[in-house]
């Protein structure tokens, strides 16, 4: 009977619409997935590591494709923040910038005074811009479910982008007060807040506390804790498998999740989740897992469906190190929350009708596949396979050697800390190495520092499901977000 009346409640003249009612229509959902840093080299080198040559990511099945081209307006080679912003407003914006107006220029936040800790206070300045809408803005304003899940901390650029309005990525105290329905600093856009946020644990909710942790002595100066105050607006609090697991699901759960395994402290990870490759799976969720959780979530809210955001944000931090092992793990790991959601999706939805799925990435990196490299296959305890050293392809057990003599890996990177200025004397390379956990591919460039940079390729972008036909062809970043609002029929 319900089949039945969702098709005649468009018709009026039959006199019917008082046995019609919202819960007839069919929920209409999106998925956005993000791969930051994931260009189209990373991709290709993800497949032949998980699968060989000839396997297949999830990604690659998807039957709707586009080309995405990245550049902020300021910046030939993008950052995350207007790259991310771009597709969550449809606005172009300077770099550092994230949703807000494109006449928002870059302002550095300063310190605080008492504490001396830095990204203290909003930095935009009542002249400088304006925020404009991000697509869960406009989801809770249609009464659908919105939710975030990253593998990076919830305040780092990419994430902020779905939820908060900033004149400079670095205030993530700021960014992060965004997010709590009823305290200072509310974006009070976001209704009675985001259902579903998980992440990577992090200062930027936790009080200063001169004498605690390192990580409490970089606490918030203003002695929030955003923590318990999002838990008396009604948010369970997990930060493990088990108690993301043990989350009772209703109509009106809503989750604030912080996954702090291995992290809780002043390393570089900054409180980001593990990368998948050092991931303790009973402890940590995996991003499949987050995402399947998040999903049963928002369904259970029988609002007007749901948009879900879900970054796999580890892959661009291990990019920056160059360390390529780490980098493809967590692309599969993104790969494998992909086909998870896809599969869920398919057990109410089984032609995806009602449920459209875009995955993409921000931006590029400067990683290569080089020389005439013999098929490595998929690497595995035995074979390196791509992170080995390239192999003659005419005599594919012979390492190939440069104009000096030296053997060089399969993949490498146009600039990042691991440059050899005298190749002639350094140690020959084997697969032992080049395959080791934390190696770092060479690079032609060394910058100052130990990041290396992201590339301003065009980056890809894959749908299913919903109005997926609408992606095709050569876009623009701020494009996407009118396509999506449209498929949506928003």
């Amino acid at each position: 009977m319900k089949n039945y009346l969702s098709a005649i409640c468009s018709v009026a003249a039959i006199g019917l619409l008082a046995a019609c009612s919202s819960s007839d229509s069919p929920q209409k959902n999106v998925i956005f997935f993000l791969g930051d840093g994931m260009g189209i080299t990373v991709q290709t080198a993800a497949r032949i590591y998980g699968y060989g040559e000839e396997g297949q990511l999830t990604m690659d099945t998807l039957p709707d494709t586009a080309f995405i081209k990245t550049f902020s307006q300021d910046y030939q080679v993008t950052d995350s923040a207007p790259s991310m912003s771009a597709y969550m407003t449809g606005v172009k914006m300077n770099q550092d910038v994230i949703s807000m107006s494109s006449d928002t220029m870059s302002v550095s936040p300063g310190k605080d005074a008492a504490t001396g800790v830095s990204n203290a206070v909003n930095n935009c300045l009542p002249t400088n811009g304006k925020p404009v809408q991000t697509l869960l803005e406009l989801a809770k304003a249609k009464n659908m479910g919105t939710g975030i899940v990253t593998t990076a901390r919830l305040t780092h650029a990419t994430p902020a982008a779905t939820f908060s309005h900033i004149c400079n990525r670095n205030a993530e105290y700021d960014i992060a007060r965004q997010a709590v329905p009823g305290g200072a600093g509310f974006n009070s856009a976001l209704g009675n807040g985001v259902d579903v946020m998980m992440g990577g644990n992090s200062k930027y909710f936790i009080p200063f506390n001169a004498s605690g942790s390192a990580l409490e002595k970089a606490g918030r100066p203003d002695g929030r804790n955003l923590i318990s105050e999002m838990k008396a607006q009604g948010y369970a609090f997990v930060n493990d498998l088990p108690s993301m697991n043990a989350v009772s699901i209703n109509s009106g759960t809503k989750v604030l999740g912080l996954f702090d395994q291995g992290v809780l402290d002043a390393s570089f990870s900054g409180g980001h989740m593990s990368y998948d490759l050092d991931r303790n799976p009973a402890v940590e969720p995996s991003l499949a897992e987050m995402t399947t959780k998040a999903m049963d979530i928002l369904a259970a809210k029988k609002n007007s469906g749901y948009t879900l955001v879900v970054e796999g944000g580890r892959i661009d931090h291990a990019l920056h190190a160059t360390n390529a092992k780490r980098a493809l793990q967590d692309t599969i790991a993104f790969d494998n929350a992909i086909a998870a959601a896809i599969a869920k999706v398919r057990l109410t939805d089984p032609n995806l009708t009602n449920t459209l799925i875009v995955v993409t990435a921000d931006h590029d990196h400067t990683m290569v596949m080089q020389g005439y490299s013999a098929m490595t296959g998929k690497t595995t305890k035995d074979s390196p396979g791509i992170l080995g050293v390239l192999k003659q392809w005419l005599t594919p057990t012979t390492p190939a050697k440069d104009a000096e003599g030296a053997t060089f890996s399969v993949l490498a990177f146009g600039n990042g800390p691991n440059r050899v200025s005298d190749r002639t004397a350094m140690t020959p390379l084997t697969d032992a190495i080049t395959g080791a956990d934390n190696y770092q591919q060479e690079s032609a460039i060394r910058l100052a520092g130990e990041s290396e940079t992201h590339g301003g390729g065009d980056v890809w972008l894959g749908a299913i499901g919903m109005n997926s036909s609408l992606f095709k062809g050569s876009l623009e970043n701020i494009e996407v977000f009118p396509l999506i609002v449209k498929a949506l029929g928003l």
